[in-house]
Formats: structure tokens, sequence, C-alpha cells
């Protein structure tokens, strides 16, 4: 079912992405709300699992921005605070978009926090 949810969620950015604007879209995540439920420590790695299995089965490779925008609002649809954080590096210039929770990068590579300078959390 969470994989599902992911695969329909990564359609949503697509079509927010043709009739919307970022900022709005940016909107959108910074005001979805933390569900109230218990705590599930094994969350974060079902959420990830689905957003990775969701993203090899949709037809266009999904980018960072959309990735991270999915598993926000998943993780935070099972009650885990998470923030979508935007980052940047100046040279060569690269921005990259992912998602923390309790200040760790998750379904990331480890190196993400110190590559990228941080310009926006959500």
């Amino acid at each position: 079912m969470l994989f599902l949810r992911a695969l329909h969620l990564l359609i949503v950015y697509d079509v927010l992405c043709t009739f919307s604007n970022f900022a709005r879209i940016r909107g959108m995540v910074k005001k979805w709300p933390v569900a109230r439920k218990p705590y599930d420590g094994s969350a974060v790695n079902r959420v990830s699992t689905a957003v990775n299995y969701a993203c090899i089965w949709y037809p266009k490779q999904a980018l960072c921005l959309q990735r991270a925008f999915v598993m926000a609002h998943l993780l935070r649809r099972e009650g885990i605070a998470a923030e979508m954080v935007l980052g940047a590096q100046k040279l060569p210039f690269k921005a990259h978009a992912w998602v923390e929770v309790d200040g760790r990068a998750v379904n990331e590579t480890l190196s993400v926090q110190m590559t990228y300078a941080v310009w926006d959390r959500c």
C-alpha cells in the first residue's frame, strides 16, 4: 500500500509542477502536518523502501526534489517529523534536495550534509 501511495505522489508532483510554481509547492510542504501516531522506528525504512521501488517503476526519472517531496509527505503521514531540505554547492554549482529526520539525512549518502550548504528547510 505504501508503494502505491509513493507512486501516486510521484504523479501528483509532476502534475503540480505542470500547473504550479516551485514557491507554491514549497509552501505546501511547509504546511503538511505531522500525523499524531506513536513513533515507529521502522517507518523510515518502510517509507524509504516504498519510495525507492516507486521510483524504479515510475515511467520517468524521479529527480531529487520529487523524491524528497514524496518522502517528506509519507514520513509525516507516518507520524515522523521529516523536513525536506534544499541545498547547494558553490563550485562546481550543484543543487540537491533530501529529507532529514532528527537532523539525519534519510535514504541518502552520508556525505550529502557535508557536500551541500542548506539554504532552506520545509
